[in-house]
C-alpha cells in the first residue's frame, strides 16, 4: 500500500514536466531558442518522447530549419503516424516535394503505420511541386484505394492540385462528384477557375454555391469570384456580390474592398472603385496596389502617378505588385518615356528582375514594338516565370515575328517548361500566321495530352491555326465538337470560310450565330462582308451592311466601308463603289480608295484608277504597293509611256516593293522561295521538274500572262520573268519531294499573279495533285484544272 502511495504521482509529475516542456516549444520564436529548448529536453530526459519532439519537429519545419527537423526525425526508433504527418507537411511547405513524396512511400512501405486522410492531404499538396500532375494523379488512386477517394479534406487538395496543372477538366469532374462540399471546397474550385481563366465557368459555379442553403459564404468565397466578374465586366454579378457581401456583414472588410476596387476599375468605373478605397480607414498596401492598378488599367496615369507618390510619401514600401500596376500594359500606346522610367526605377530599387515586373515590361515593350527592349528585359530576367515565357512568345507572335516565336516556344520546351492555354493559344498564333501546319498539329496533339480541350480560347486558337493553315475541314470539325462557344469562336469560323471562299456557309453560320443568341461585334460583321466579297454576294453584303448600321447599331469603321467597297468593285460595279465612297458619311481612306484602286485592276477601268491613285498619293505616298498597281494597270491597256512614268516616281522617291516570296513545309520543314531563286540545293532539280512542267503545259494549251512583268522587254523575256516565279519554284519542289498523289500546300506573301494562277491550275491538271495556295488575301484550292475561287479573287 506505502509503495502503491509512493509512486503514484509520477505520472501526474511525468505530466507536469511534459508541458513544461510544450510551453516552452511554444513560446520559442527562433531556431536559436528551440536550440536551447532542445538541449533542456535531452538534460530532462525528454529526447524519446514523442509528444514533445513532435512538437520540437513542427516548431522546426515553421521556422524553415527542415535539414535538423529530418535529423531530429530520424533520432526517433519508433515514430507514429502524427510525427510522420508533421515531417510529410514539413517537407511540402519548405519546398522539398520529392523527400516530402519519399516519406511518404517510406510509410506505406516499410512501417506497420497506414496513412490517414492528414497524411495524403500533405503528400498530395507537396506534389503540386512537381513540374506536372503525374505524381498528384498517382496519390489519387491511391487514396481510392485506401478508402479515401470520396474524403472531403482529401477532395479539396486534388481539386486544388488539378487546378493549378489547369486539368480543369479533372478538376470538375472530381469536385462533381464528391456527395458533400464544404466552404473551403467551393472556395478551392471558384479559385482555381478564375486562375484558369475560365471566368464564366467560375460565376456558374458561385451562383450554385449561393443557391446550396447548407453551405456558407465567407469573406474568401466573395473574394475568390469577383476577379471573375470583372474580367467579364459583369456590372450586375459583381453589384450582386457587392450586395451580398452587405447583407452578410462583410462589406467592411479591407480585403473584400480591395476586391470590388479592382472590379469596377476593370468595368471602367474609376469613381466608384476610388470612393470605395476612401472608406477604408488605413489602406494597406494591397488596397493602394488595386487603387493605382485601377486607375493605370483605364489610361489614368496621372491619378496612378499621384497616388503612387502619395504611397512612398506614407513611408510604405512598394513591392513587385505596386509596380507592376503602374506599368501601362493596357494602354501603352504613348507611354514609352513613362516604361522607361518606371524600367530605371526597378533598376535602382533592384527589383527588375522580379518575374511579375519583368513580364508586364516585356509585354509593354512588345505592344510599343521595342521588340529589342522586351526581349532585353527577359533575357536579364534571372527566374522566368511561365507568364513571363508567355509575354515574349506572345510579344514576337504580336509583332509578325512568328519564326521568333516559334524559336522561343521550342527553346521553352527544352528548359523543361510546362506550357498553359495563354501559351498554346500565343504559339497557335504564330502558326497560323507563318502556315506551319505540321507544327500547328503537334501543339494540337500536346493540347489533347495537357487537358487544355475543353478550354474555349485554345479550342478557338486551334479553328483559327488549322482555317489559315488551309485545312479548313479540320476547324469545322473542331468547331462544331465544341460544346461552348463565344463570339470569337464564331468570328474564326466564319472568317476561316471566307479566306476559303465559302461564302454560302459563312454566311449560314453567321445566321445561325444570331439565331443562337450570341451577340455580333464589329468583327463578325466584317468577317461576313469579307466572305461576301470573296464569293461575289452583292446582294448579301449589302443586306449585311445595312442591318450593322440599322439593326444592330453599329458605327463602320474603315475596314467595313472597305469591304463594300471591295463587295462592289469585285463584282464589276466600279460606279456604285463610286457612288458608295461619295455617300460615305466620314472621309474615305486608304483603304477604301486601295479597295477601288484594286477592282480597277480586274476590271481594267484606267479612268477610275486615275482617280483612285490620285487620293491615295496624297493620302499614302510612301505605299508603293498602289504604285504598282496603276503601272499594271497601265500596261494592260498597252499606255506603256503612262506605266513607264509611273515606275520612274517608284525608283526617284526610292520605293521599294515588298519581295514576293513562297513557303512550303516538306517534311516539318520550311522552305522558301523568291523569285528566280537559285540558292536552294536541289536547284537544279526544282528548274529541271519546272521546265517539264512548262512544256506539258504549254501542250495543253497554257500561255503564259505577262502583265506583271516590266512592259519594255521582249515578249518572250517577259515569259520567261514570269516563269521563276516564286509559287512556280515553291511547286516544283514539292512535286518532286512528296509523295505521289499527296497534296502540296503553299504560302505566298502577296497575292498571287495572274499567271501563276492559271498556272496552277494546268499543273494540278497535268499531275493529278490537289494544291492548296494561302496568298495574302485568301486561300485558293485547285483540283483536276479548277480553283476553288472560281477565278474570282
Amino acid at each position: 500500500m506505502n509503495l502503491r502511495a509512493a509512486i503514484a504521482p509520477l505520472p501526474a509529475a511525468l505530466e507536469r514536466n511534459r508541458n513544461f516542456f510544450l510551453s516552452l516549444l511554444n513560446e520559442s520564436t527562433t531556431l536559436s531558442h528551440l536550440a536551447q529548448a532542445h538541449a533542456q529536453i535531452i538534460v530532462g530526459g525528454y529526447k524519446n518522447d514523442i509528444s514533445t519532439v513532435t512538437k520540437l519537429t513542427h516548431k522546426l519545419c515553421d521556422l524553415k530549419a527542415i535539414g535538423y527537423a529530418r535529423d531530429l526525425f530520424l533520432s526517433v526508433s519508433r515514430p507514429d503516424l502524427f510525427l510522420f504527418n508533421v515531417v510529410i507537411k514539413g517537407y511540402s511547405t519548405n519546398h522539398s516535394p520529392r523527400s516530402s513524396i519519399s516519406l511518404f512511400t517510406h510509410l506505406r512501405k516499410n512501417t506497420h503505420l497506414w496513412p490517414d486522410n492528414f497524411t495524403y492531404f500533405f503528400a498530395i499538396s507537396a506534389s503540386a511541386g512537381f513540374r506536372d500532375e503525374k505524381v498528384g494523379t498517382l496519390l489519387h488512386a491511391q487514396a481510392i484505394v485506401d478508402g479515401f477517394g470520396l474524403d472531403l479534406f482529401i477532395g479539396s487538395a486534388l481539386v486544388d492540385l488539378y487546378l493549378k496543372f489547369s486539368k480543369v477538366e479533372l478538376a470538375r469532374k472530381l469536385f462533381d462528384e464528391m456527395p458533400e462540399r464544404d466552404t473551403v471546397l467551393w472556395n478551392t474550385m471558384i479559385s482555381g477557375l478564375v486562375k484558369n481563366c475560365c471566368f464564366e465557368d467560375s460565376v456558374l459555379v458561385f451562383k450554385d454555391m449561393v443557391a446550396d442553403a447548407e453551405v456558407r459564404l465567407d469573406s474568401t468565397t466573395l473574394a475568390a469570384v469577383l476577379p471573375a466578374a470583372g474580367e467579364l465586366q459583369q456590372l450586375r454579378v459583381g453589384m450582386g456580390i457587392q450586395s451580398l457581401a452587405t447583407k452578410l456583414g462583410l462589406h467592411s472588410h479591407v480585403h473584400i474592398l480591395t476586391g470590388l476596387i479592382s472590379f469596377y476599375s476593370k468595368c471602367g468605373d474609376t469613381e466608384t472603385a476610388s470612393l470605395l478605397f476612401d472608406q477604408i480607414d488605413r489602406p494597406d498596401l494591397v488596397s493602394y496596389n488595386a487603387m493605382i492598378s485601377g486607375y493605370t488599367c483605364n489610361n489614368k496615369t496621372d491619378s496612378s502617378l499621384r497616388l503612387f507618390k502619395e504611397l512612398l510619401a506614407s513611408g510604405e514600401r512598394a513591392n513587385s505588385s505596386t509596380i507592376v500596376g503602374l506599368i501601362p500594359v493596357f494602354f501603352p500606346f504613348g507611354h514609352l518615356d513613362l516604361t522607361l522610367c518606371i524600367h530605371c526605377f526597378c533598376v535602382k530599387i533592384g527589383v527588375v528582375s522580379n518575374p511579375a515586373i519583368s513580364t508586364a515590361l516585356t509585354t509593354v515593350y512588345s505592344r510599343l514594338n521595342e521588340i529589342e527592349l522586351a526581349r532585353q528585359v527577359f533575357d536579364e530576367s534571372i527566374e522566368k516565370s511561365l507568364a513571363s515565357w508567355n509575354a515574349m512568345i506572345s510579344g514576337y507572335a504580336q509583332n509578325g515575328l512568328t519564326d521568333a516565336a516559334i524559336l522561343l516556344f521550342q527553346n521553352m520546351q527544352t528548359f523543361k517548361v510546362q506550357p498553359n492555354p495563354v501559351t498554346v493559344t500565343s504559339i497557335l498564333s504564330a502558326c497560323a500566321q507563318l502556315g506551319a501546319l505540321s507544327l500547328g498539329k503537334w501543339v494540337h496533339d500536346l493540347v489533347k495530352r495537357e487537358g487544355f480541350h475543353l478550354n474555349i480560347y485554345v479550342m478557338t486558337a486551334l479553328i483559327d491555326m488549322y482555317a489559315k493553315c488551309g485545312s479548313i475541314v479540320e476547324a469545322q470539325r473542331i468547331f462544331d465538337s465544341m460544346q461552348e462557344k463565344n463570339v470569337v469562336t464564331w468570328n474564326s469560323m466564319i472568317c476561316g470560310y471566307g479566306l476559303h471562299g465559302h461564302g454560302k456557309e459563312a454566311l449560314d453560320l453567321f445566321t445561325e450565330m444570331l439565331q443562337s443568341g450570341v451577340s455580333p461585334s464589329g468583327v463578325t460583321f466584317l468577317s461576313a462582308l469579307y466572305a461576301c466579297s470573296h464569293a461575289g454576294l452583292v446582294t448579301e453584303g449589302d443586306r449585311i451592311f445595312h442591318s450593322m448600321v440599322h439593326d444592330h447599331g453599329f458605327e463602320p469603321l474603315a475596314e467595313h466601308y472597305a469591304c463594300m467597297v471591295d463587295i462592289f468593285g469585285r463584282a464589276g460595279k466600279l460606279e456604285e463603289a463610286l457612288e458608295f465612297i461619295e455617300r460615305m458619311p466620314v472621309e474615305p481612306g486608304p483603304a477604301i480608295w486601295g479597295a477601288l484602286l484594286g477592282a480597277c485592276m480586274i476590271h481594267k477601268d484606267t479612268r477610275l484608277a486615275h482617280l483612285a491613285s490620285k487620293r491615295l498619293f496624297e493620302l499614302d505616298p510612301e505605299n508603293v504597293g498602289y504604285y504598282v498597281l496603276l503601272s499594271n494597270i497601265y500596261s494592260v491597256d498597252k499606255n506603256y509611256p503612262q506605266a513607264a512614268s509611273i515606275r520612274q516616281v517608284v525608283r526617284c522617291r526610292s520605293l521599294a516593293k515588298t519581295p514576293g516570296c513562297t513557303l512550303i513545309e516538306v517534311g516539318g520543314v520550311p522552305h522558301v522561295f523568291t523569285s528566280g531563286d537559285q540558292s536552294h540545293p536541289q536547284t537544279k532539280e526544282i528548274y529541271a521538274k519546272l521546265e517539264d512542267l512548262m512544256e506539258k503545259m504549254r501542250e495543253a494549251g497554257f500561255q503564259a500572262e505577262t502583265v506583271s512583268a516590266l512592259h519594255d522587254v521582249e515578249d518572250e523575256e517577259k515569259e520567261l520573268m514570269v516563269k521563276v516565279h516564286s509559287e512556280k519554284l515553291a511547286i516544283a519542289f514539292g512535286l518532286i519531294s512528296t509523295e505521289p498523289g499527296s497534296e502540296i500546300r503553299i504560302i505566298k506573301n502577296l497575292r498571287v499573279c495572274p499567271d501563276c494562277h492559271t498556272a496552277t491550275k494546268f499543273i494540278s491538271k497535268i499531275t493529278g495533285r490537289d494544291i492548296v495556295v494561302r496568298d495574302a488575301n485568301r486561300f485558293h484550292h485547285f483540283k483536276d484544272g479548277i480553283c476553288s475561287c472560281g477565278d474570282y479573287w
